[in-house]
């Protein structure tokens, strides 16, 4: 047993000596240009989706079918989000194109999330990507209006649909 108890306090002090060496040695390259390799990625999806599980536990889905929603969501999504994710005739930005990991094309996007997935996302934001949280600026009715836009009433329109909807949309939604 104390052989044992050995071996693991040898293999953890060699493991804390190699990551220190590696934090140290300035080897991670922090580049939004230069991606993950294929196992950091992968390790970074499964550990986002099981996080984002976790935490949407509770959230109930008001109905988003509520065709009053899709206006404000509009007006927010065209003013916040439409300048890293795109619209229906409107591609993302320069800037979206430089972020790492790039934002998806959501109007283009056939994989979704669920709604109570989008409206954390877009509460919460994720760490180390370009999506920021809404929640300091927003109501989370707000947030629900922009989720019912993004999953229930973009991808349906055409570029001349949306951009006569951005028109007529009230600014900030409200």
């Amino acid at each position: 047993m104390k052989n044992v108890l050995i071996a693991i306090v040898f293999t953890l002090l060699v493991l804390v000596i190699i990551f220190t060496v590696y934090i140290y040695s300035g080897s991670f390259d922090p580049s939004q240009i230069k991606h993950h390799k294929p196992l950091t990625e992968k390790i970074i999806g499964i550990t986002m989706e099981h996080s984002i599980n976790k935490r949407i536990k509770g959230i109930v889905v008001p109905n988003l079918q509520d065709t009053s929603l899709f206006t404000v969501g509009l007006s927010h999504y065209n003013e916040m989000c439409v300048v890293c994710h795109g619209g229906p005739g409107v591609e993302p930005s320069e800037l979206a194109k430089g972020l790492y990991p790039e934002p998806p094309v959501l109007y283009k996007s056939e994989d979704m999330p669920k709604p109570d997935e989008a409206f954390w996302i877009i509460k919460n934001g994720i760490k180390m990507t370009g999506m920021p949280a809404f929640a300091p600026t927003h109501e989370d009715k707000e947030i629900w209006a922009i989720t019912a836009f993004m999953l229930y009433k973009m991808n349906s329109l055409t570029s001349v649909e949306y951009q006569e909807m951005v028109k007529k949309a009230p600014e900030h939604g409200m």
